[in-house]
Protein backbone atom coordinates (compact mmCIF):
# COMPACT_ATOMS: atom_id res chain seq x y z
CA UNK A 1 0.00 0.00 0.00
CA UNK A 2 1.44 3.78 -0.74
CA UNK A 3 1.67 6.48 1.03
CA UNK A 4 -1.73 7.76 -0.91
CA UNK A 5 -3.50 4.71 0.15
CA UNK A 6 -2.93 4.44 3.52
CA UNK A 7 -3.53 8.10 3.99
CA UNK A 8 -6.63 7.21 2.60
CA UNK A 9 -7.75 4.20 4.54
CA UNK A 10 -6.81 6.48 7.75
CA UNK A 11 -9.40 9.23 6.39
CA UNK A 12 -11.67 6.61 6.03
CA UNK A 13 -11.48 5.15 9.56
CA UNK A 14 -11.64 8.88 11.60
CA UNK A 15 -14.70 10.19 9.34
CA UNK A 16 -16.41 6.02 8.56
CA UNK A 17 -19.52 7.28 10.58
CA UNK A 18 -20.03 10.85 8.71
CA UNK A 19 -19.82 9.02 5.56
CA UNK A 20 -22.74 6.75 7.35
CA UNK A 21 -24.69 9.10 8.64
CA UNK A 22 -25.03 11.07 5.08
CA UNK A 23 -26.19 7.60 3.37
CA UNK A 24 -28.01 6.89 5.77
CA UNK A 25 -30.23 9.85 5.61
CA UNK A 26 -30.56 8.85 1.92
CA UNK A 27 -31.47 5.55 2.03
CA UNK A 28 -34.46 3.28 2.60
CA UNK A 29 -32.89 0.17 4.27
CA UNK A 30 -29.43 -1.57 5.14
CA UNK A 31 -28.58 -2.63 2.09
CA UNK A 32 -28.65 0.67 0.05
CA UNK A 33 -26.90 2.35 2.81
CA UNK A 34 -24.04 -0.16 1.92
CA UNK A 35 -24.59 0.62 -1.89
CA UNK A 36 -24.37 4.24 -0.96
CA UNK A 37 -21.28 3.93 1.42
CA UNK A 38 -19.50 1.90 -1.44
CA UNK A 39 -20.37 4.62 -4.15
CA UNK A 40 -19.33 7.28 -1.84
CA UNK A 41 -16.15 6.04 -1.01
CA UNK A 42 -15.47 5.43 -5.08
CA UNK A 43 -15.85 8.82 -5.50
CA UNK A 44 -14.29 10.14 -2.79
CA UNK A 45 -10.60 8.18 -4.07
CA UNK A 46 -11.48 9.34 -7.52
CA UNK A 47 -10.56 12.92 -5.82
CA UNK A 48 -9.30 11.93 -2.58
CA UNK A 49 -5.14 12.77 -4.80
CA UNK A 50 -6.34 16.16 -5.77
CA UNK A 51 -7.69 17.18 -2.67
CA UNK A 52 -5.66 20.36 -1.16
CA UNK A 53 -7.04 21.35 1.79
CA UNK A 54 -8.31 24.02 1.07
CA UNK A 55 -11.46 23.22 3.18
CA UNK A 56 -11.00 20.96 5.94
CA UNK A 57 -11.00 17.25 5.29
CA UNK A 58 -14.61 16.72 7.00
CA UNK A 59 -16.38 19.61 5.30
CA UNK A 60 -15.19 17.69 2.13
CA UNK A 61 -16.38 14.03 2.93
CA UNK A 62 -19.81 16.17 3.43
CA UNK A 63 -19.62 17.55 0.04
CA UNK A 64 -18.56 14.89 -2.00
CA UNK A 65 -21.50 11.94 0.19
CA UNK A 66 -24.20 14.63 -0.12
CA UNK A 67 -23.49 15.41 -3.63
CA UNK A 68 -22.98 10.99 -4.17
CA UNK A 69 -25.96 10.22 -2.20
CA UNK A 70 -28.29 13.35 -3.97
CA UNK A 71 -27.35 12.62 -7.37
CA UNK A 72 -28.12 8.53 -6.91
CA UNK A 73 -31.27 9.78 -5.15
CA UNK A 74 -32.40 11.91 -8.17
CA UNK A 75 -31.49 8.97 -10.62
CA UNK A 76 -33.62 6.60 -8.47
CA UNK A 77 -36.50 9.03 -8.72
CA UNK A 78 -36.35 9.46 -12.65
CA UNK A 79 -36.11 5.75 -13.33
CA UNK A 80 -37.40 3.11 -11.38
CA UNK A 81 -36.13 0.54 -13.15
CA UNK A 82 -32.39 2.15 -12.15
CA UNK A 83 -30.75 -0.86 -10.52
CA UNK A 84 -28.11 -0.56 -7.72
CA UNK A 85 -25.01 -1.47 -7.86
CA UNK A 86 -23.70 -4.50 -5.57
CA UNK A 87 -20.52 -4.82 -4.80
CA UNK A 88 -19.40 -8.67 -3.88
CA UNK A 89 -16.95 -6.97 -1.34
CA UNK A 90 -18.29 -4.49 1.35
CA UNK A 91 -16.19 -2.49 3.73
CA UNK A 92 -17.34 -3.57 7.38
CA UNK A 93 -19.46 -0.56 8.75
CA UNK A 94 -20.50 -2.48 12.16
CA UNK A 95 -23.20 0.50 13.14
CA UNK A 96 -27.12 -0.70 12.18
CA UNK A 97 -29.44 1.80 12.89
CA UNK A 98 -32.30 -0.15 11.04
CA UNK A 99 -31.86 -3.60 13.10
CA UNK A 100 -31.59 -1.77 16.61
CA UNK A 101 -34.76 -1.58 18.94
CA UNK A 102 -34.13 0.24 21.99
CA UNK A 103 -36.58 3.56 22.22
CA UNK A 104 -33.28 5.99 21.50
CA UNK A 105 -33.20 3.73 17.95
CA UNK A 106 -37.09 4.31 18.10
CA UNK A 107 -36.90 7.78 18.04
CA UNK A 108 -34.16 7.87 15.22
CA UNK A 109 -36.05 5.92 13.32
CA UNK A 110 -39.26 7.85 13.69
CA UNK A 111 -36.91 10.94 12.83
CA UNK A 112 -35.62 9.45 9.58
CA UNK A 113 -38.94 8.37 8.37
CA UNK A 114 -39.53 12.29 8.18
CA UNK A 115 -36.46 13.39 6.86
CA UNK A 116 -36.01 10.88 4.07
CA UNK A 117 -39.41 12.74 2.86
CA UNK A 118 -37.92 16.22 1.96
CA UNK A 119 -35.89 17.29 -0.92
CA UNK A 120 -32.78 16.08 -1.23
CA UNK A 121 -31.55 19.55 -0.46
CA UNK A 122 -33.33 19.96 2.42
CA UNK A 123 -32.64 16.54 3.74
CA UNK A 124 -28.72 17.45 3.05
CA UNK A 125 -29.11 20.67 5.17
CA UNK A 126 -31.01 18.96 8.04
CA UNK A 127 -28.43 16.27 8.21
CA UNK A 128 -25.91 18.40 8.73
CA UNK A 129 -27.65 21.01 11.38
CA UNK A 130 -28.00 17.54 13.36
CA UNK A 131 -24.60 17.01 13.00
CA UNK A 132 -24.13 20.19 14.74
CA UNK A 133 -22.07 22.01 11.81
CA UNK A 134 -22.33 25.66 11.94
CA UNK A 135 -24.74 27.75 9.37
CA UNK A 136 -21.33 29.01 8.23
CA UNK A 137 -20.45 25.27 7.75
CA UNK A 138 -23.30 24.09 6.50
CA UNK A 139 -23.88 26.67 3.90
CA UNK A 140 -19.94 26.13 2.45
CA UNK A 141 -20.67 22.99 2.33
CA UNK A 142 -24.24 23.26 0.26
CA UNK A 143 -23.22 26.34 -1.59
CA UNK A 144 -25.64 29.03 0.19
CA UNK A 145 -25.23 31.54 2.88
CA UNK A 146 -25.35 30.83 6.83
CA UNK A 147 -28.68 33.72 6.42
CA UNK A 148 -30.16 31.19 3.47
CA UNK A 149 -29.16 28.23 6.07
CA UNK A 150 -31.00 29.92 8.90
CA UNK A 151 -34.12 30.46 6.79
CA UNK A 152 -34.39 27.03 5.38
CA UNK A 153 -33.74 25.47 8.39
CA UNK A 154 -36.85 27.43 9.55
CA UNK A 155 -38.84 26.33 7.13
CA UNK A 156 -37.40 22.83 6.99
CA UNK A 157 -38.38 22.20 10.79
CA UNK A 158 -42.01 23.50 10.45
CA UNK A 159 -42.13 21.14 7.73
CA UNK A 160 -41.24 18.58 9.82
CA UNK A 161 -43.41 19.29 12.21
CA UNK A 162 -46.75 19.48 10.01
CA UNK A 163 -45.75 15.64 8.53
CA UNK A 164 -47.79 12.78 10.72
CA UNK A 165 -46.05 9.50 11.23
CA UNK A 166 -47.00 7.61 8.39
Amino acid sequence: MNALEQKFAQTVKEQKATIYTVCYMFSKDADEVNDLFQEVLVNLWQGFGSFENRSDIRTWIYRVALNTCISLDRKRRRSPLFARSKSDERLALDINLFEDADSDTRQVDLLHKRIVRLQPFDRAIVLLWLENLSYDEIGQIVGITAKNVSVRLYRIKEQLKSMSNH
